[in-house]
C-alpha cells in the first residue's frame, strides 16, 4: 500500500525561509546565501518524507514566493513593465513581479480558494509571447535524485493556471484565457520531457479548479489539454490532482476519462460528494489518491474512521491502486508539533502539524498492508475520546446564549442615513474624511518590548508606559499629517486575531504554529478547541489611553468574528457557523464597552469575510446568511450616534456586493488599489450603495511611496461612481509590515491628495 503527500510547507519548522528571504530583500546576504537556505530546507523535508517511509513524495512544490507565480516563470509569461529580456528569470525579475520594485508596481495577488494563502495572479492576453524560462521543475527534481530521493515533481495544471489568471492591462476584460492553450502546451511539453530524460517515474498535475463550477467549455479544456500532453506523457504515470471541495459530477466525468492519465487525487476530508462518486465509478486500471488526512487543520485524524474509508474504496479499486494521501497540500497547516514545548499536554494529544500528517498517512497505508502499530491506532483512539468528553470543550452558558440567537435578524433599528446624519452632527467630519485602518509599523524596538514582556524580563508597569509612549507618537504624527479620524497604532497587538484568542476562552496558541499567506509574510492562526467566550474587556484600556491624547475622534479597533473564524484553525466537532455565533457574541460585549467607555468609533475588521466563501455558488446563500448575521449580532446594540466601521481586504467583492451592504456597517473601508480597482466597477454598473465607503487608494504591500496627483486620480475615480459625501480617503490595508519612511510620505500624499479635492469640490460649487 502506497503513501502520497500533496505538497509540504516551505517556510521551516522556524521560518527560515522568511527570514532569509527578507535578508536578501534588504540587501544583507547575497543571492548564495538565500539559496543555500532554501536548498537546506528542501533536503531536511524530502529526508523527512523518505525517513517516514513516503512512496510519493513532491518536489517543485517549494517557492521563493508563490507556486503560481513559478509557473508564470516556467511559461516567461512576465509582463511587458518588468523588461525582461529573456533567458532564464532570476531573482531580481522574481522579485519584481512579486513584489514591485522603485519605479513599477507588483503583479496582483489574490486568495488562493478559500484559504488564507495568496498567489500572485499572471496577467495574460494575446500579445504574450511564451517560452520556457525556468528549469525549477527539473533542477529540484535533481537535486532530489543526488540525494538518494525519487521524487514527484509537481506542476501547477496547464488549464488551471489559465483559468486562475485575469486579462492584462488594455486586454478586453472579456479575453478567453483558455484561447491561449495551444500556446503554453509546447513548454509543458518541454518540462515533461526533461523531467523524463532526468528519470522522473511519476510528474504530478495539480489542477485544484476542477472543484469550482466550470463551465462545459472550461471542461473541454481539459479534455483538450491532456489529449495534446498524451505522446509527450508517454512512458512516464501521471496523477491529476484536486483539493478543497467536491468535484462536482460532470467535473468528475472529465477528469476520469483524460488520455494518459495514471491516477487521480481527491480531498475526501471536504469532498465527502466525490466519495460517492468513486463508488459509483472508478476507471478501473488506474491510482486512486484517497486524500483522507486533512491538509489544512491541525486536528489529530480520527484513524480509525480514515482506514474504514480506505477499506471500502480498496474494495473498488483493488488493493493496488489505492494511494493514502493528504486532502491538499501541508502548505495551510503548521510545520511541526515537536517544536511546541509549552502547549498544553492534553490539547496538544489532540493535534497534529504537517510533520506529525506524514506519519498519519503512511500509518494508515501501513495498516492496509496488515502491517497495523496497534500502539499508534491506539494511543490515536485514546486522543480522539478524551476531546469528545473534555469539559474544557464544552461550556453550557455559551452554547445556551448562542442559540438563544435563533430568531433574530440582529439590525439597527434607524437606517443608515439616519445614523450617518446623526454621526456627523457629533463628529463633524469634512468631505473625503481622512483615516487609516488600523496597525501602524511595528518597530524592532516595539516587537523587542512586547517579548519581553512576555518573557516577564520588564514589568508591566514599564511594557505600559512603552506601549503608551509608542500610542503617543503614532498619535501625534497622524495629528501632523492632519488625519480626520485617528487609530491608536495597535503596537499591543501581534497579529489581529492572535491578539483577540488569547483574551478569549475556548483558544489554545502554538510558539511555532506558522503557515504562510504569501511571500515571506506567515500567520500563526490561533487553536479553537472549545466554546467561545469573553471573560474580561480585552482593547478598552488601550482605546481611552489613546482617546485621552487626542481631540480627534479614535477608532475602537476589533476583529470580527467571521474573520476570526477563518483565520484560525477551527474545531471540527460542530458547524462553523455555531462557533461563529459564539465569537460574535463575545465581540458584541467588548462593543458595548467601548461604545460606554467614550469611544464614538469603532472598527470591526471583516478582513477574512469572503475568503471563507464557499467554492460552489449553491453554498454560497447559506454561508453568507450566517457570516453577515454574525457581524451584526457584534453591534446591534448601540447608538446611532456610534460609527460602526468594517474593513476587508483583498478579494473580488462584487459578486457579494449586496451581502456587504447587508452589513448594514456605518463605514467600509475596503481594498482597491492593487486589483486594479475592479472594486469600483460593481459602482458603475449601478449598485447603490448608501453608507460610508472608503476603497483604497494606495496598496500598502509594496514599498512603493505613491504621488498626491497619483492619489488623487485614484479618488477622482472613485467620486465619478461614489457620492462626494458617503467617500472616505484611506490606504487598502493596515501599515504594520511597512517601515515608517514609507507610511510617512504615502499618508502626507493621502492627505493633500484629499484637501487638493476638497479644494476643488469647494469652488466647483
Amino acid at each position: 500500500m502506497a503513501s502520497h503527500i500533496v505538497g509540504y510547507p516551505r517556510m521551516g519548522p522556524k521560518r527560515e525561509l522568511k527570514f532569509a528571504l527578507e535578508s536578501f530583500w534588504d540587501g544583507k546576504s547575497s543571492a548564495e546565501d538565500l539559496e543555500k537556505v532554501s536548498a537546506d530546507l528542501r533536503a531536511s523535508i524530502w529526508k523527512q518524507m523518505s525517513d517516514a517511509g513516503i512512496k510519493y513524495i513532491p518536489s517543485n512544490t517549494f517557492a521563493y514566493y508563490d507556486q503560481v507565480l513559478d509557473t508564470t516563470a516556467l511559461l516567461g509569461a512576465v509582463p511587458p513593465r518588468y523588461n525582461w529580456t529573456g533567458g532564464e528569470i532570476g531573482f531580481s525579475t522574481y522579485f519584481s513581479m512579486a513584489r514591485g520594485n522603485a519605479s513599477v508596481p507588483a503583479m496582483e495577488m489574490t486568495k488562493w480558494f478559500d484559504t488564507n494563502y495568496h498567489f500572485i495572479v499572471p496577467e495574460l492576453g494575446p500579445d504574450v509571447t511564451f517560452s520556457y524560462a525556468s528549469h525549477k521543475a527539473v533542477n529540484e527534481y535533481n537535486e532530489a535524485k543526488a540525494l538518494g530521493i525519487d521524487t514527484v515533481p509537481v506542476l501547477v495544471g496547464p488549464v488551471s493556471y489559465l483559468l486562475l489568471s485575469k486579462p492584462a492591462k488594455g486586454v478586453e476584460k472579456t479575453f478567453n484565457l483558455l484561447s491561449l492553450l495551444d500556446k503554453i502546451l509546447p513548454i509543458y511539453k518541454e518540462v515533461i520531457g526533461e523531467l523524463k530524460a532526468a528519470g522522473a517515474s511519476w510528474i504530478q498535475f495539480d489542477e485544484p479548479t476542477l472543484v469550482l463550477d466550470l463551465e462545459a467549455h472550461q471542461l473541454e479544456a481539459f479534455t483538450k489539454a491532456y489529449a495534446e500532453l498524451e505522446s509527450s506523457l508517454s512512458g512516464v504515470n501521471v496523477l491529476v490532482e484536486t483539493y478543497f471541495a467536491d468535484v462536482p459530477a460532470p467535473a468528475y466525468k472529465t477528469l476520469t476519462s483524460l488520455s494518459g492519465i495514471s491516477g487521480f487525487g481527491f480531498d475526501l476530508i471536504r469532498g465527502s460528494k466525490t466519495l460517492d462518486l468513486i463508488k459509483g465509478s472508478f476507471p478501473s486500471g488506474k491510482y486512486l489518491f484517497a486524500g483522507v488526512v486533512d491538509g489544512r487543520n491541525i486536528w489529530a485524524n480520527d484513524l480509525a474512521a480514515s482506514l474504514t474509508t480506505l477499506q471500502s474504496l480498496e474494495g473498488i479499486v483493488g488493493k493496488d491502486k489505492l494511494v493514502v494521501s493528504t486532502s491538499t497540500s501541508l502548505l495551510h497547516t503548521a510545520v511541526d508539533l515537536v517544536n511546541e514545548t509549552k502547549l498544553d499536554k492534553e490539547i496538544k494529544s489532540w493535534l497534529a502539524f504537517a510533520a506529525q500528517k506524514v506519519v498519519e498517512v503512511n500509518a494508515l497505508a501501513k495498516a492496509l498492508t496488515g502491517a497495523k502499530d496497534e500502539e499508534f491506532f491506539a494511543a490515536n483512539a485514546a486522543a480522539q475520546a478524551s476531546r469528545k468528553s473534555s469539559p474544557r470543550v464544552n461550556n453550557e452558558g455559551v452554547q445556551k446564549a448562542a442559540a438563544a440567537l435563533k430568531g433574530s435578524e440582529h439590525r439597527r433599528a434607524t437606517n443608515v442615513s439616519a445614523r450617518l446624519d446623526a454621526q456627523q452632527k457629533k463628529l463633524n467630519l469634512p468631505i473625503l474624511p481622512t483615516t487609516t485602518i488600523g496597525s501602524f509599523p511595528q518597530t524592532i524596538e516595539l516587537r523587542r518590548v512586547r517579548r519581553e514582556y512576555k518573557a516577564k524580563k520588564i514589568s508591566e508597569e514599564e511594557y505600559t508606559k512603552a506601549i503608551k509612549e509608542e500610542i503617543n507618537k503614532v498619535v501625534k504624527l497622524q495629528e501632523e499629517l492632519d488625519i480626520d479620524v485617528l487609530v491608536h497604532g495597535e503596537p499591543e497587538r501581534n497579529d489581529m486575531v492572535e491578539y483577540f484568542g488569547e483574551q478569549l476562552s475556548g483558544f489554545a496558541f502554538t510558539a511555532n504554529g506558522w503557515v504562510q499567506s504569501y511571500g515571506s509574510r506567515c500567520v500563526k492562526p490561533p487553536i479553537i478547541y472549545g466554546d467561545v467566550s469573553r471573560p474580561n474587556p480585552m482593547t478598552v484600556f488601550w482605546s481611552t489611553a489613546a482617546q485621552s491624547m487626542t481631540k480627534r475622534p479614535m477608532k475602537g479597533m476589533l476583529t470580527g468574528p467571521v474573520t476570526i473564524l477563518n483565520w484560525s484553525f477551527v474545531r471540527n466537532d460542530q458547524p462553523r457557523f455555531e462557533t461563529c455565533y459564539q465569537i460574535a457574541l463575545a465581540i458584541k460585549d467588548e462593543v458595548e464597552d467601548l461604545e460606554k467607555a467614550g469611544i464614538t468609533v469603532i472598527q470591526i475588521d471583516e478582513a477574512a469575510l469572503r475568503e471563507g466563501l464557499p467554492l460552489r455558488k449553491a453554498e454560497h446563500a447559506f454561508y453568507l446568511d450566517w457570516a453577515v448575521h454574525s457581524f451584526r449580532i457584534t453591534n446591534v446594540g448601540v447608538e446611532d450616534t456610534t460609527q460602526i466601521h468594517t474593513h476587508m481586504c483583498y478579494s473580488n467583492f462584487n459578486d457579494i456586493i449586496h451581502s456587504i451592504i447587508d452589513m448594514d456597517a456605518d463605514v467600509i473601508t475596503i481594498e482597491n488599489s492593487r486589483s486594479d480597482e475592479k472594486l469600483l466597477s460593481v459602482f458603475r454598473e449601478g449598485v447603490k450603495y448608501g453608507a460610508g465607503i472608503g476603497p483604497g487608494v494606495y496598496d500598502i504591500h509594496s514599498p512603493r511611496i505613491p504621488s498626491t496627483e497619483e492619489i488623487a486620480d485614484r479618488i477622482n475615480k472613485m467620486l465619478a461612481v461614489l457620492e462626494t459625501n458617503i467617500l472616505w480617503v484611506n490606504p487598502d490595508c493596515g501599515l504594520k509590515t511597512r517601515k515608517y519612511g514609507e507610511v510617512k510620505p504615502a499618508l502626507e500624499a493621502m492627505v493633500s491628495a484629499a484637501k487638493l479635492l476638497r479644494k476643488e469640490l469647494a469652488s466647483a460649487k
